[in-house]
């Protein structure tokens, strides 16, 4: 018996950037009376706020099984029951000098592959303190137009190649960091060593589970993709197509509880 599910966030619990649908928050409460759940992502604290905290329960009984982990794991929250507050239990940021080097490595990267965008929405790089992120069509560009901006994200790059382009061009720039393909869009930066693996080894070592206790489900479980490196250190994961695979899997876990 699992003790814990893991989860990736956009593509895997709801579409790029939006609001968790009304059916997987539900599933997410349920979840939360009978396991701890975590939600790993690249997204920024910011965007786990808006998309998973603003649709699921507000109960600090349930909150406190509940770990977040933004920037693929290089920061960790936590629920303070005594505060009522989400507490940030690590970070790995980078220095500002490292910061500065980063960015200049990504500005480039996009004029190098070829894959400047003439319209965008937002910032295209985003520093998130402990990873800094390229999206192509900027952070805001589902904000600026909401469906359409979603069909534009999906359409961009189904096969990946633009992102492994823009990996591979940027990477050989900054080689004492890791490069990885993100989401839709883009590509995220973080110190060596420090991927999703790295924030389930965290989570495990706060909790006190073990690799057998935790269940992983993720849109990317592909060599290459950022939920890739969950998988390889050995932990059971469920690939899955989008959100609507994951309410499908998240129902059978719910059905099986109440037997």
């Amino acid at each position: 018996m699992k003790k814990l599910i893991a989860f990736d966030l956009d593509g895997t619990l709801a579409p790029s950037k939006s609001t968790l649908p009304k059916r997987m928050a539900e599933l997410l409460n349920k979840l939360l009376e009978n396991f701890e759940v975590c939600i790993i992502s690249g997204g920024k604290y910011q965007l786990f706020q808006k998309q998973v905290l603003t649709q699921i329960t507000d109960d600090p009984q349930l909150l406190k099984r509940l770990h977040l982990m933004p920037t693929s794991g290089t920061r960790y929250y936590s629920y303070d029951m005594k505060n009522r507050e989400w507490k940030l239990e690590y970070a790995e940021d980078f220095t500002p000098e490292q910061r500065k080097k980063i960015i200049k490595a990504l500005e480039e990267g996009l004029e190098h592959a070829g894959l400047k965008q003439s319209k965008t929405y937002g910032d295209i790089i985003e520093d998130r303190g402990s990873q800094i992120t390229v999206s192509v069509f900027g952070q805001e560009i589902i904000d600026a137009l909401g469906d359409e901006g979603l069909r534009i994200k999906e359409e961009w790059d189904p096969d990946n190649s633009k992102k492994h382009k823009l990996r591979e061009t940027v990477a050989p720039k900054i080689p004492e960091f890791q490069v990885r393909v993100g989401g839709l869009t883009g590509v995220d930066v973080t110190k060596p060593g420090i991927d999703k693996a790295y924030g389930m080894e965290k989570l495990m070592a706060t909790t006190g589970l073990e690799k057998k206790d935790i269940l992983y489900i993720g849109d990317r479980i592909v060599e290459g993709g950022n939920d890739y490196a969950v998988y390889k250190m050995g932990i059971e994961c469920i690939s899955v197509r989008n959100w609507e695979d994951t309410a499908y899997a998240t129902e059978g876990i719910v059905k099986a509880i109440q037997q």
